[in-house]
């Protein structure tokens, strides 16, 4: 579904002019407000398509999908059984696992109106999560071809990337960044476009046959300080390993900043001949090293972990990394994942890559 951030606020289209009010709110981030000024818009212009599906865009991207099949039979019982209820019934659906049905639902919409393109894009959508790649690519291309659309083209490189298909991924996302019109879209492909790159230091592989610590540097970048086949080392190897990953990068930091009291961020400190802190310099020239054993643990984690990324100067470091709170720049395990062996030369290709979160870092 083609999201409100693909529309104008203001523009002379009489139907934009009626839009423009839920589309700031939900802009300003005021969801509450936006989804009352869309149901306004449903009860008094219920032949306005465009909010109905602007209503369900707001109601999937909340992760409301039982609201979204609610609101695919009001919209049924408004127009009767036609492509537009069908494709929201069948996009519903699919958001709630049920994609036999979902899908039927799509080819109802497509056989109706075989000329929607959006008929098409959910179909892609629907076949990319059944891991039905080569099915999705057809459907999508479909869909641009009777749309182009910066939503479909995004959506196709996300089907191309999970095939392994990275240069192709990586057009499809170029392409979407150039189709948009607003910051947020453009943001957002460069943000794929980057993640696509860091997948492609992988060649021949699928992200998905991928080992989780490595899909993590893939999707957020950080480095990896295991993930090869051997027996998982104890905390003090894996702050020993960090120093001797640091000596091999040339890496130089100016204090270890401990979040917890363990005494082996001691000896990592003597190992990097620098001091120990418990906060952050304030001199404008340290690079810290930001330390803990487990990233969330400390209750300003967030801050600690945003802070060298604000400053580009020194890294954080998480011997264990949840998959639910912001990730360090560095991670040796990663939690709900089989703990690995050591591996120095995924850790040093994934420190120095040029879409990494160490790339332009001050660490020496």
């Amino acid at each position: 579904m083609y999201s409100t951030d693909q529309f104008r606020v203001f523009t002379g289209a009489p139907a934009d002019r009626l839009l423009s009010r839920p589309r700031r709110l939900l802009q300003e981030g005021r969801t509450e407000e936006a989804e009352r000024a869309y149901e306004a818009l449903l009860a008094s212009q219920p032949d306005l398509r465009q909010v109905w599906l602007e209503q369900f865009t707001l109601l999937r991207q909340s992760g409301r999908f039982t609201d979204c099949l609610a609101l695919a039979e009001r919209c049924a019982v408004h127009f009767g059984e036609g492509a537009l209820p069908a494709t929201l019934r069948g996009a519903a659906l699919v958001e709630l696992g049920r994609f036999k049905e979902g899908l039927a639902a799509l080819d109802d919409a497509a056989c109706q109106d075989p000329n929607l393109g959006l008929v098409w894009h959910e179909a892609g959508y629907a076949a990319w999560r059944l891991g039905e790649l080569s099915r999705a690519l057809m459907a999508l291309d479909r869909a641009f071809a009777l749309e182009p659309h910066g939503s479909t083209l995004h959506l196709r490189g996300k089907v191309l990337r999970q095939a392994g298909r990275y240069l192709a991924a990586e057009v499809a996302f170029e392409g979407a960044a150039e189709a948009a019109e607003f910051s947020a879209q453009r943001v957002t492909a460069e943000d794929e476009i980057r993640i696509t790159r860091r997948y492609a230091m992988f060649p021949g592989s699928r992200p998905e046959t991928l080992p989780p610590i490595i899909r993590w540097f893939g999707d957020t970048g950080a480095i990896p300080l295991t993930g090869t086949v051997g027996d998982p080392p104890v905390e003090a190897d894996l702050a020993a390993a960090f120093a001797s990953l640091a000596r091999r990068l040339g890496w130089r930091f100016t204090v270890v900043v401990a979040l917890d009291a363990w005494e082996g961020w001691y000896d990592l400190a003597r190992a990097l001949g620098v001091p120990v802190a418990a906060a952050i310099p304030v001199d404008p020239m340290a690079i810290p090293l930001i330390a803990a054993r487990q990233a969330g643990a400390h209750p300003q984690w967030a801050a600690f972990a945003e802070a060298p990324l604000t400053s580009g100067r020194g890294l954080s470091l998480a011997l264990r990394q949840p998959s639910d709170v912001p990730t360090a720049d560095v991670i040796a395990r990663l939690d709900d994942a089989p703990a690995r062996g050591i591996n120095f030369g995924a850790a040093t290709e994934a420190a120095e890559h040029s879409e990494g979160r160490l790339a332009g870092r001050v660490l020496r």
